[in-house]
C-alpha cells in the first residue's frame, strides 16, 4: 500500500514537472515516449536521490549554460586564454599604443610583399598613391618595368637610390596635391636625384634650372630668399607634386630609361588627378610637359605654360611669367591655401 502511495505520488511530480518544462523549451518526442514508458511500467521504481527528477529551474539554468560555453569551457564569444590577465578579450587589452603597433607591423608587412612582387621597385611608396595607382602595379608594362630597372641596378648605378624612387608619393598624399609640375628626366650627377624633379638631395648645389627657378621667384613673389640650397620638401610638403615623367636614370646618360615603362605610370598619375579631384594648378614648363598634360581638363583644372628653366630657354619666356603668383592667386581664388614659396627651411 505504501508502494503505491509512492508510485502515484511520483506520478504527480512527473505530470507537473513535464507542464512546467513544456514552458521552457519542447520535449523531443524520444523523450516524451520514455516519460510514457515510465508512467506504464509495472516495475517497482527507486524512490530516492539518482531517481527524482531535477526541478525544471535546474534543467533550463544547465542548458543555459551550456549553449554558452565550448567543448573546452570557454565561452565561443570570449575566448579569455589569449588574454594578458584572463579577463577580457585579446581585442579589448590592447592599449592604443599597442594598435598602433599592430597596424604598423601590418603596414610593415605588406610593404615588403609589393616590394618582393615587383622586384625591389615599389620601395617605400606612399599608401595613398599605392591604392590609387594599384592596377597599375599589375599591368604587363609595370612587370616588365620592374625587371629592367632590377637588372639596371645589377650592372651599374642608377640614380635615385631604389628606397626614393617613390618619395614624390610620401611627402604629398594624393588628397593632399594642389599643384602640379612636371619634370622629365631626374638627375643624372651623385647625390642629386631623390624622387622630385627639379629637386636634389641635401648638401647638393641647386642645378642651373633650379637657380633660374629662384631668380623668378626673386622677381615674382615679395620677400622670398634664395634659401642657400636645393632641397624642395617644403613646397611637397604643402600639396606641391613635384613629378618626373620618367623616374629613373642611369649615372651621367640622360634619359637613359625612356619608354621603358614610367611614362605611362606616370601619365596614369596626371589622369587619376585629372579625373578625381578639381581645381589643380598644373604647370606645363616646356613642350615636353605640355605634351604630356595635353588632354588635362581646363574646365576642371588650370594650366599654367611656359617654356622650361633650363639654361638654354629661360630668356624666351620663363623669366617674367609669374607663375608662382599666378598660381597663389588661382589657388585663393578656389578657397584654397596658397604655397607658401618661401618654406625652404634652411639646412643644418
Amino acid at each position: 500500500m505504501v508502494l503505491s502511495n509512492n508510485i502515484q505520488h511520483l506520478r504527480k511530480i512527473m505530470n507537473n514537472q513535464a507542464k512546467i518544462s513544456s514552458f521552457f523549451s519542447k520535449v523531443s518526442p524520444g523523450k516524451r515516449q520514455n516519460t510514457e514508458a515510465l508512467e506504464k511500467s509495472p516495475k517497482k521504481a527507486r524512490i530516492d536521490s539518482e531517481n527524482i527528477p531535477p526541478s525544471p529551474e535546474t534543467n533550463f539554468a544547465k542548458k543555459e549554460s551550456a549553449s554558452i560555453l565550448k567543448k573546452d569551457g570557454t565561452s565561443p564569444e570570449k575566448d579569455l586564454s589569449s588574454s594578458p590577465d584572463g579577463d577580457m578579450p585579446r581585442t579589448e587589452c590592447l592599449s592604443p599604443e599597442q594598435k598602433n603597433r599592430v597596424n604598423e607591423n601590418k603596414a610593415a608587412a605588406l610593404a615588403k610583399l609589393r616590394e618582393k612582387q615587383t622586384n625591389g621597385l615599389l620601395t617605400n611608396i606612399g599608401d595613398s598613391w599605392y591604392k590609387a595607382l594599384q592596377e597599375e602595379f599589375t599591368k604587363p608594362y609595370f612587370v616588365e618595368l620592374s625587371k629592367f630597372v632590377e637588372s639596371e641596378r645589377k650592372k651599374g648605378t642608377i640614380y635615385p637610390p631604389a628606397d626614393q624612387v617613390f618619395s614624390w608619393t610620401r611627402y604629398c598624399k594624393v588628397s593632399d596635391v594642389k599643384v602640379v609640375i612636371l619634370g622629365q628626366d631626374p638627375y643624372h650627377g651623385p647625390r642629386q636625384a631623390h624622387g622630385l624633379c627639379f629637386s636634389v638631395q641635401k648638401g647638393v648645389p641647386p642645378p642651373p634650372s633650379l637657380i633660374n627657378m629662384y631668380k623668378e621667384l626673386l622677381n615674382d613673389i615679395e620677400g622670398f630668399k634664395h634659401p642657400g640650397h636645393g632641397t624642395l620638401t617644403g613646397w611637397s610638403e604643402q600639396g606641391v607634386l613635384l613629378l618626373n615623367a620618367c623616374l629613373t636614370v642611369r649615372a651621367s646618360q640622360a634619359n637613359s630609361h625612356k619608354d621603358k615603362g614610367w611614362e605611362k605610370l606616370t601619365d596614369a598619375v596626371i589622369s587619376w588627378l585629372n579625373k578625381n579631384r578639381s581645381g589643380i594648378v598644373f604647370m606645363l614648363w616646356g613642350a615636353y610637359a605640355q605634351k604630356k598634360g595635353a588632354y588635362i581638363d581646363k574646365k576642371k583644372h588650370h594650366i599654367l605654360k611656359s617654356v622650361h628653366p633650363s639654361p638654354l630657354s629661360a630668356h624666351r619666356g620663363f623669366i617674367g611669367c609669374k607663375h608662382f603668383s599666378q598660381c597663389n592667386n588661382l589657388l585663393t581664388k578656389d578657397g584654397k591655401t596658397p604655397i607658401d614659396w618661401s618654406n625652404l627651411p634652411p639646412q643644418e
